[in-house]
């Protein structure tokens, strides 16, 4: 008997264990399940289902007012997807988003992995601004290969306890600790020295980043850690 229990509770632990472990998906394929305007209700109406890809139309006023943001809140997690945009374009997938009315943007919260045409933007990039980076933060290494404009990349962000890694096309690009002394220093010193909250929560939302510009993404998945 007792034997037996003890390989109830083995098999309930593993059993356990891999729930855990699944990967959920964020995105049906076919409609906005799951996903809603930053700091807003009702129907979205800058993105849309074009083949299977959720797309932005790009309809935002620059950087502010047209992202959309998961209706559940994640803490650890293996955030993975498929993304492509067009030339010249801007976008950015950020996590531990807070939503409420005193933020205009969900940037002003949550540290972003950024997504935009390397090559062809407009302006001269600074290396803190390319595809890949933690934005404004952690740049990444020599294992980045981008795949040309048009062309689908697949990315990872995994957040567990503050240890961060960004991953594009199979490759760990990135590799950061959240509050530590150099990522204090970091924020204190950069572009998010007048944003408080910046980075600060634990918990929040999945955003994805309407800049204006086409940005197109499939294959949303999440395992919580």
């Amino acid at each position: 008997m007792k034997k037996l229990s003890i390989l109830m509770i083995a098999a309930g632990l593993i059993g356990s264990h891999a729930f855990a472990q699944t990967k959920t998906s964020l995105f049906d394929g076919k409609s906005l399940k799951g996903w809603h305007g930053f700091n807003k209700t009702g129907e979205v109406k800058n993105w849309t289902i074009v083949d299977g890809a959720l797309v932005c139309q790009g309809a935002a006023n620059g950087d502010t007012g047209g992202d959309i943001v998961t209706d559940k809140q994640y803490t650890n997690f293996e955030l993975s997807w498929d993304w492509k945009i067009d030339k010249g374009s801007n976008s950015g997938v950020i996590y531990h988003v807070v939503e409420d009315p005193k933020y205009h943007a969900t940037y002003e919260t949550g540290p972003e992995y950024q997504l935009i045409d390397d090559t062809g933007w407009p302006d001269k990039l600074e290396e803190w601004q390319k595809t890949g980076c933690d934005y404004a933060m952690h740049l990444p290494n020599d294992q980045k290969m981008l795949k040309p404009v048009g062309e689908w990349n697949t990315s990872k962000i995994i957040f567990n306890k503050g240890r961060v890694e960004h991953w594009l096309n199979g490759k760990k690009i990135l590799y950061f600790q959240a509050w530590d002394a150099d990522w204090n220093k970091k924020k204190a010193e950069g572009k998010w020295k007048d944003y408080p909250d910046y980075g600060a929560a634990k918990t929040g939302h999945i955003a994805l980043q309407d800049h204006g510009h086409k940005a197109y993404f499939k294959n949303i998945t999440i395992k919580e850690l």
